[in-house]
């Protein structure tokens, strides 16, 4: 019996990691892959046991793109019918934080897919990309816009307008990725910026994801108002004023989520 093209696993307390499992297909993202991921992150968004999320692949791809077979003949009513732009919005609507750990390949939507997420971590032979050019199309899962708004606009056009690809090292210099690090060190190195995520207070942790997020596509004034207003909303949680007693106290403190 074949194995689930997506696992979900829980590698700490407070972590769910969702794996892509289509080795045989470099981890390609085919409608099913992507609606799984799509219905886990959903799942994980509203279990409060979940505080952080890790998204990956294998040692060899993260994603190595969209599943060309899937789509090289269908039509534009298909395409549209298929609903992959929606699928998209799902996952990059996730309330927990998501951290990408990718290790080899992460290409076209693979690229995106990465670009979806908070954290990106990169093994060192890790390589990125936009190459859909190359096949006759252009980037359609939010790598036009993605790329664009991490690297600026002549570095972006570079790459979606060549197809190249571009290394781990080279996405770092230029934003794209968080942290760079040894291959074998990607997942683990994930799980542990996930674990220490999850003990902290995850009404601050959502508000200050929505923050970002929220104010990346918003005038300056309208987000630091967003912003002021999210700070705000926080004094009356249980966990800050938690937070704030035990910092004044010298202790651990117990975050409840509430």
């Amino acid at each position: 019996m074949s194995q689930p093209v997506v696992l979900v696993e829980r590698p700490a307390d407070g972590v769910g990691l969702v794996r892509i499992n289509r080795p045989e297909a470099r981890n390609a993202l085919n409608l099913e892959v992507r609606k799984l991921i799509s219905r886990h992150l959903t799942e994980m968004g509203k279990d409060d046991a979940t505080r952080a999320v890790v998204l990956t692949g294998n040692e060899k791809s993260f994603a190595a793109g969209a599943d060309i077979k899937e789509m090289a003949e269908a039509g534009t009513i298909e395409m549209l019918q298929r609903g992959i732009h929606k699928l998209w919005r799902t996952i990059a609507a996730c309330p927990r934080p998501v951290i990408a750990a990718v290790n080899g390949f992460a290409l076209g939507g693979g690229c995106e897919l990465a670009m979806t997420c908070d954290i990106i971590i990169a093994g060192e032979s890790a390589r990125f990309g936009q190459p859909e050019v190359r096949i006759g199309i252009i980037p359609g899962g939010g790598g036009t816009q993605r790329l664009t708004r991490a690297v600026g606009k002549y570095k972006a056009m570079k790459y979606i307008l060549t197809g190249e690809m571009f290394s781990a090292k080279e996405a770092f210099d230029m934003g794209l990725v968080s942290e760079v690090v040894p291959d074998g060190e990607v997942e683990k190195r994930a799980i542990e910026i996930a674990r220490q995520i999850a003990e902290l207070p995850p009404l601050a942790v959502q508000l200050a994801k929505e923050a970002v997020l929220a104010g990346m596509d918003a005038p300056l004034t309208s987000a630091l108002a967003f912003e002021a207003k999210s700070l705000q909303i926080l004094f009356s949680s249980q966990d800050q004023k938690e937070g704030m007693r035990a910092f004044i106290e010298k202790r651990k403190p117990k975050f409840s989520g509430r």
